[in-house]
């Protein structure tokens, strides 16, 4: 959804890429993550083995998800709050979209929760086994898998899922439903995003 909400005009910051960034060797996360993780988190060129991390924070009996995240989501978060405080200069009247998977279950958040950080949530959501499927295709990137491969991927995403202890949603988000068609998600994006251009212009017609 954050692509077709690009391609109308929004800005994407996409909390994913921003993670990858600070998890690069020199920047603090990095340095935190072979800290507490140690060493053999670390690939022969130096970089974090992303595969051997989430099997450590996955892990089934020891899950240390939590770990991870206390020190890629601050430091996130803090680099989302510096981008915002620039668009607010340079285009105060864009219409900013912030892509999070963890937004409701984050337990690093800033005083008022995510509720102190967006005018407006939208909530993408689909059934656990769409989920599942759709993580299994998205690893296998294309190539066939046998079906002992696959099954292992999909008890892997059911972990994860249940590691990660997604919350509902409330009530007041903006809510698109993608167990369907990309043509079907497409016409749901198209009235979300006439209803956040709407939403800015009052806005800034309040702040006149």
């Amino acid at each position: 959804m954050a692509r077709m909400l690009s391609e109308r005009g929004a800005i994407v910051l996409s909390s994913d890429e921003m993670g990858r960034a600070l998890m690069q060797p020199g920047q603090r996360p990095f340095a935190e993550i072979v800290a507490i993780f140690g060493h053999e988190v670390l690939a022969a060129d130096g970089m974090l083995d992303r595969k051997r991390l989430a099997e450590l924070a996955f892990d089934a009996q020891r899950p240390r998800v939590n770990e991870l995240n206390a020190i890629i989501h601050p430091a996130v978060i803090e680099a989302q709050a510096a981008k915002m405080a620039e668009l607010a200069k340079t285009t105060p009247h864009a219409i900013a979209v912030v892509e999070s998977a963890l937004i409701f279950s984050s337990q690093h958040l800033s005083p008022g929760g995510w509720r102190g950080r967006f005018d407006h949530v939208l909530v993408v959501t689909a059934p656990d086994e769409v989920k599942i499927e759709r993580f299994v295709d998205r690893i296998a990137a294309g190539r066939t898998l046998s079906p002992q491969e696959r099954t292992a991927l999909a008890i892997d995403a059911r972990r994860r899922l249940q590691v990660q202890h997604l919350t509902d949603y409330p009530g007041d988000c903006i809510v698109l439903h993608n167990q369907g068609d990309v043509e079907d998600l497409e016409l749901q994006v198209d009235v979300v995003w006439k209803q956040l251009q709407e939403l800015e212009r009052t806005n800034a017609r309040q702040q006149r």
